[in-house]
């Protein structure tokens, strides 16, 4: 008896996962968590115009979704000033990474990132067979100049940018990338990662032609907009090369609730803004509660914050351990020298208020722990 004939590339993979959920964690610990301050969602949740018309939808979820997504295109168009045949949706930016790997990257091709950037986007070139070069981030900030002199230096057919950036809440200003895409070597792609882009300064978005042939833009509702849990992501690129996303894409991958709640959401700017202002109130007071206890909180244009724990990473694991075992649920970034911070996503007062609690004894133990 035999079992599955795996390909060896998919053999020679790890088995793991780029990220482990929180409920896994919970599972682990016998416990929920207190503060739910990891993993980037928005707390504050979607419009409440969106809750409405999913639940109107709800009774409709015998039908598959429309898998062109018409009206929900149409609306992005409108949005980023393109056309509908510039967009494709996807199961949030992780599903249209994915893709977007799959059409351009075999194995063996090179791929160039920043060392201790976006994880999930490592996982797709990895598991395609692409080659992975990495360049540091510089100043806390991903190194623009560094990631398209990388990408001339091995030929890369693709290029990974996030702005603002994950895991440390920085980013350039729009005009910066704009004029970098000169650097862009010829037959590479630039991804751009706009997933915060709510959250950030006017100016942030790069104003670059939805046709330019060199960039493909991913955005997300899963963010600003509150709705991680529906899966819903969308990018923007020239037509031929969002036209092309049809031959490897899962074309049923959203439900019809998701749809029509993200088309809800989209067309409720308030709700954006209450969350946007709601947001840099928690960036705010995360930052506050950091500095009385002798933190350094950084600069965010997201809805977390990276907090510099003044040390090594070992120390950083310490107090994130200590505050998971509390009922705090954080992250951080996994590579010197940015792990010498955790990164807290903005919480409703109550939840911040569990923050300021326990990170004193956090600190206390993970003092107790390293030393010093």
């Amino acid at each position: 008896m035999t079992g599955p004939r795996y390909p060896d590339l998919i053999a020679r993979l790890p088995e793991t996962v780029p990220f482990v959920g929180p409920e896994v964690q919970e599972r682990a610990m016998g416990q929920r968590f207190r503060a739910r301050l990891g993993a980037n969602e928005s707390v504050f949740g979607p419009s409440p115009f969106a809750i409405d018309a999913m639940q109107d939808e709800a009774a409709q979820i015998w039908k598959y979704a429309d898998p062109s997504s018409y009206e929900l295109k149409r609306a992005l168009a409108a949005r980023m000033k393109c056309k509908p045949e510039n967009i494709v949706l996807g199961e949030g930016i992780d599903g249209l990474l994915g893709n977007c790997v799959r059409l351009l990257v075999q194995e063996g091709d090179a791929v160039v990132t920043s060392e201790g950037a976006y994880p999930t986007f490592n996982y797709h070139v990895n598991g395609f067979g692409g080659t992975l070069h990495k360049v540091p981030f510089r100043d806390d900030a991903e190194d623009i100049d560094a990631l398209f002199a990388r990408a001339a230096e091995v030929d890369a057919k693709l290029v990974y940018l996030s702005n603002p950036d994950n895991p440390m809440g920085s980013w350039h200003p729009g005009s910066r990338i704009e004029s970098a895409l000169e650097a862009l070597p010829d037959g590479c792609i630039l991804a751009l990662d706009e997933a915060y882009i709510e959250f950030a300064p006017e100016g942030t978005a790069p104003r670059i032609d939805p046709q330019d042939p060199r960039v493909i833009r991913f955005r997300t509702f899963s963010k600003g907009y509150g709705m991680a849990g529906a899966r819903v992501g969308y990018a923007v690129g020239e037509q031929r090369f969002i036209k092309a996303f049809d031959k490897v894409r899962n074309h049923f991958a959203m439900s019809r609730v998701s749809q029509v709640g993200v088309l809800a959401a989209l067309e409720d700017a308030v709700w954006l803004r209450e969350v946007v202002r709601l947001t840099a109130e928690a960036r705010d007071r995360i930052g506050a509660i950091a500095q009385d206890n002798g933190l350094r909180p950084l600069p965010s244009a997201t809805n977390f914050v990276a907090v510099d724990c003044g040390r090594d990473g070992d120390y950083a694991r310490a107090v994130l351990d200590a505050l998971i075992a509390r009922g705090v649920f954080v992250r951080m970034p996994g590579v010197a020298p940015l792990d010498r911070c955790i990164r807290v996503t903005a919480g409703k007062p109550e939840d911040l208020d569990v923050l300021a609690e326990v990170l004193p004894e956090a600190l206390h133990a993970a003092r107790d722990k390293i030393g010093g």
